[in-house]
């Protein structure tokens, strides 16, 4: 079955991007439309609205199977509330809760109430979203009220949020017996940087760039999935070209990814020849990807209207994707036969399909629990309308699943940079957005290397941005990774965190 986007008054604003208004009751009966059909929810946000003669309004994107339905209800003024959406979708409690603390936004008959985001940084009747906010220095007492595992020889472990590393800050409460876990309890937004409310006033070109360091190991999706909400909502066509190079980033950026990813499992089963030799070539591949478009990481390459930076000689590229591919096998063979590899990686940090399906696990994780969306592949925008991407899919659901998935993602990816290069056509690769006068809106969804990125984005009649949402695929997967640690040793935490590789700032704006 497949919902009839016309029966809820869905219209197209892009490719496989439908959009609409609704009723507060019309909501539940989308979301429950959806579930029954086997899609997720994707993202949940809100808007303070007074400024446009109107009060407040929630915002949710479903992934099914026409595309993105992205929806809004419109709230009252006083005591904006909305029904409950985490009975159906699990995934949306933390995004219901952050909504919640930055804006004033109540899910009612929520089974989980607890602030996420403040840690006692703005006092509880202060919402740094809504357009009155005022910064205060008043700070209140942060008693979190972490649910407490109780019985004979239960001892808790608390794990950051310093850590001893250079990794992101997060909590990580272990219940355990002996050093079996029996629940992890995490709690994130410690790197809450006021990246929302940073975007309102920002002229077009600066919001791409403080899009893109959302999430900087992601940047190439977040400032494409920007720049497509910016020329939807604009009008505003792309050159071919541009579009082109816009694939040929993120593809580069998924491979410097998962050369990482495959080099830090390596090194958390104490293999750190694997370790070495994967950075080695995340290394060169970085080095290279400086030399041909100036950053390392490719920051501020996609802009609005099209890229900044062109391929002028693909040879140095092409040539370092067959020797990269001939050295990432050898090395798959050697931790193939890697006993000890081996036994660490299977049957540790399993989300099983049923669970991975129930609580709505995204992107590479995701298609290592069976879950097989890509949006280059059900929903391509160009250019991979014109490519025949392969998806890597496995079902069992473990750290071994999702390395395999990683080495298959470097494989097919390399052959799509060698696509890209031969398919690319010649013209220019930027064009001025449209001029607007008015109040404009428009969504940009773009498969990362971790999974589907969205950004929403209203401008105002300024031509300034009112209002932009940006969310990662973290969202989603963070609580997977609590049902993932379930049953196996405290000691294959750092190994199975690695295994998802999920972004702190990226869900934390």
């Amino acid at each position: 079955m497949q919902i009839n986007t016309q029966d809820w008054n869905l219209k197209t604003i892009a490719p496989h991007i439908w959009r609409g208004q609704m009723e507060v009751g019309q909501l539940l009966a989308l979301a429950h439309a959806v579930k029954d059909e086997g899609g997720q929810l994707q993202a949940l946000w809100g808007s303070d609205d007074r400024h446009l003669n109107a009060g407040y309004s929630i915002h949710v994107a479903f992934h099914a199977a026409a595309g993105l339905a992205w929806v809004s209800v419109a709230l009252a003024s006083e005591a904006p509330a909305y029904p409950d959406l985490a009975h159906i979708f699990p995934q949306a409690d933390r995004m219901q809760r952050a909504t919640f603390d930055l804006l004033g936004i109540k899910a009612e008959d929520a089974v989980d109430e607890r602030k996420w985001l403040r840690h006692g940084a703005w006092p509880a009747d202060t919402y740094p979203l809504r357009k009155d906010f005022s910064a205060a220095p008043v700070r209140e007492l942060d008693a979190y009220p972490f649910i407490q595992v109780e019985g004979d020889g239960v001892h808790e472990i608390p794990v950051g949020p310093i850590h001893a590393g250079t990794i992101e800050p997060g909590h990580f409460r272990f219940s355990i017996i002996g050093d079996r876990v029996l629940r992890l309890e995490q709690r994130l937004g410690y790197t809450h940087k006021g990246s929302e409310k940073r975007f309102e006033g920002m002229d077009l070109n600066t919001g791409a760039r403080l899009a893109g360091r959302i999430s900087g190991d992601a940047h190439s999706a977040y400032a494409w999935a920007y720049c497509s909400a910016v020329e939807t909502a604009t009008g505003s066509a792309v050159p071919p070209r541009a579009a082109w190079l816009r694939g040929l980033f993120l593809e580069i950026e998924r491979i410097a990814n998962h050369l990482g990813d495959l080099g830090y499992l390596g090194n958390d089963v104490a293999l750190s020849f694997g370790f070495m030799q994967f950075w080695r070539l995340k290394e060169d591949w970085l080095r290279l990807t400086a030399r041909l478009f100036g950053h390392r990481y490719l920051f501020d390459c996609i802009v609005p209207g099209g890229v900044s930076v062109d391929l002028s000689d693909a040879a140095p590229l092409l040539a370092e994707a067959d020797r990269l591919e001939a050295e990432v096998r050898s090395l798959k063979a050697i931790y193939d036969e890697q006993a000890v590899l081996q036994d660490r990686f299977v049957n540790t940090g399993t989300c099983k399909p049923e669970i991975a399906a129930r609580l709505g696990l995204t992107g590479l994780p995701g298609r290592a629990s069976g879950q097989a969306w890509d949006i280059r592949v059900q929903f391509p925008q160009a250019p991979y309308d014109k490519l025949d991407v392969n998806m890597a899919t496995h079902r069992k659901g473990d750290v071994f699943a999702r390395s395999e998935v990683r080495f298959a993602e470097v494989y097919e990816t390399l052959r799509l940079i060698r696509e890209i290069i031969r398919q690319m056509p010649t013209g220019a690769i930027r064009a001025d957005l449209t001029a607007t006068d008015d109040v404009r809106e428009g969504l940009g969804w773009v498969e990362s290397w971790r999974g589907p990125v969205i950004v929403a984005v209203r401008i105002g009649a300024n031509s300034r941005l009112d209002r932009v949402h940006a969310h990662d695929p973290s969202w989603q997967n963070w609580p997977l990774l609590e049902i993932g640690i379930i049953g196996n040793i405290v000691p294959d935490f750092p190994l199975i965190n690695k295994s998802f590789n999920l972004s702190y700032s990226g869900q934390d704006l």
